[in-house]
């Protein structure tokens, strides 16, 4: 059993490299933990590290165009394509792995789970992300990423406030070092990780699929028919996924069990991981037997 993340990496849809970090039992069931537009792997490392005390495989992935993973030189960042990638992830692991996906990470593993690859997982936590997002929310993530996307920061400090700014019930990082994470040093300048082509619109191929709730609410039909549990953690003081979008989807799907994080925003891991990390690691071990 490993303690300590490993790196792996896989050849993605189009030849393009994946790296992916894996801790824990390698023969044990797998829980693959998918970030959101504009994080990387590293934003799971302590919901990982629980789960993999617990005894199950935990795998977190870079994206395609985010962190460590290559950028696609074609431009397609296709929610499909995202998904296809992580299929060449999973089938490395053991069979039925459990799906994790934040925001993107979780429109990935709706279009994997209900449309692609429906018999590859056993189960899926959606975290802070329905078909039917509020647009004003989505706007406001955007407007973050968007932000200096080209021109890049001069000085860590920099990019501290700018987070700062996006996120203010958080406290302001301290540990400016550990934001190199979440970069790219080009010369004398600081970059967010992701290719620029994933959130300026110039992409050949755009994440369109996003935007189509009528597409996402028949993949999780389908991973319902299926017979797959599913799980909606949603971070109380969300702008994605208000109180009113989170009841409409429950509604809509009764299946699907729900945890409402207090004190937890958009970035739910990140904000109370220690309620989110419960509340997964009792999904799992309710519906999840080996």
């Amino acid at each position: 059993m490993s303690s300590e993340p490993e790196p792996l990496a896989i050849e993605g849809m189009g030849g393009v490299r994946i790296v992916a970090d894996r801790q824990g039992d390698q023969a044990a069931r797998a829980v693959v933990f998918l970030h959101g537009g504009g994080q990387t792997r590293r934003s799971w490392g302590r919901a990982a590290a629980a789960v993999a005390r617990r005894g199950y495989q935990a795998v977190t992935v870079d994206l395609r165009g985010h962190g460590e993973s290559d950028w696609s030189a074609d431009g397609d960042y296709r929610v499909t394509s995202f998904a296809a990638d992580v299929v060449e992830v999973l089938r490395t692991l053991p069979p039925r792995p459990v799906l994790v996906g934040a925001s993107l990470g979780g429109f990935t593993s709706m279009l994997l789970a209900g449309e692609i690859a429906p018999e590859l997982a056993s189960a899926v936590v959606l975290v802070d992300i329905v078909p039917n997002m509020e647009q004003s929310g989505a706007n406001r993530i955007h407007a973050f990423m968007s932000d200096r996307v080209e021109s890049g920061f001069e000085s860590l400090e920099e990019v501290a406030d700018a987070i700062a700014e996006y996120n203010p019930h958080r406290p302001r990082p301290t540990d400016l070092d550990g934001l190199t994470t979440n970069l790219r040093r080009r010369g004398d300048r600081w970059y967010w990780h992701w290719d620029p082509q994933f959130i300026s619109g110039t992409a050949a191929f755009p994440p369109f699929e996003v935007t189509d709730a009528d597409r996402m609410h028949t993949a999780v039909a389908a991973i319902l028919r299926n017979g797959l549990p599913m799980l909606l953690i949603r971070g109380q003081m969300s702008d994605l996924v208000s109180q009113e979008r989170a009841e409409e989807f429950l509604e809509r799907f009764p299946q699907v069990e729900f945890a409402d994080v207090r004190g937890a925003g958009h970035m739910v891991a990140g904000d109370r991981n220690d309620i989110f990390a419960g509340a997964v690691l009792d999904f799992l071990e309710r519906h999840i037997t080996d």
